[in-house]
């Protein structure tokens, strides 16, 4: 038995696998920023959730120190 060799590849064919590999690259490339994107926006919550937990604190902290009460001492007069 004899054994075949392949056909010599067709610029056609040598032509869609260079589109496919650059696809796949280009389709990496793509991934790499989605997940850069994502890693900046998830920074960016966590600084302004830290930011909104401070003003949070600081409003609860205020709230508190104008709801209380100022004590004064009240004098009873004796009215003649």
């Amino acid at each position: 038995m004899a054994t075949r060799t392949p056909p010599a590849p067709t610029p056609d064919s040598l032509a869609r696998a260079e589109r496919q590999r650059l696809a796949a690259e280009e389709g990496a490339r793509a991934m790499a920023d989605v997940e850069r994107e994502a890693i900046a926006v998830r920074q960016n919550m966590e600084r302004l959730r830290a930011l909104r937990e401070a003003r949070d604190a600081d409003a609860a902290q205020a709230e508190t120190a104008a709801a209380k009460p100022k004590t004064t001492r009240r004098v009873k007069r004796i009215v003649r």
